[in-house]
């Protein structure tokens, strides 16, 4: 079973920047699509960064400009920059491929103080 271990998460002030790390067993970062997801309380859990085979990478508007997600096959580990964060980027974070996602990880959780 596919494992995905999700990292680097903390506290935040508005403003502030974190990066996040997604490593999984096997080789499912190397050879399909991937993407972070977020899922704040008493919300449903969405798709915030996206990054294809080829290294073609889409945001939701939320986070356009402020977030970048890369990949590192040879590490087979996917990455979330994230810049200028905002009280509303609280959530929990996780990794995993796109469209459809496998079994979730723990995630790592964001919290943005204002």
């Amino acid at each position: 079973q596919v494992q995905l271990v999700e990292s680097g998460g903390g506290l935040v002030q508005a403003g502030g920047s974190l990066t996040l790390s997604c490593v999984a067993s096997g080789s499912i970062i190397r050879f399909n699509a991937m993407g972070w997801y977020r899922q704040a309380p008493g919300k449903q859990r969405e798709l915030v960064a996206r990054i294809t085979y080829g290294g073609t990478t889409n945001y939701a508007d939320s986070v356009k400009g402020r977030f970048t997600i890369s990949r590192d096959s040879a590490k087979n580990t996917v990455n979330l920059q994230m810049n200028s964060l905002e009280p509303e980027d609280t959530a929990v974070y996780y990794c995993n491929t796109s469209p459809i996602p496998r079994a979730w990880g723990q995630g790592t959780q964001v919290t943005v103080s204002s």
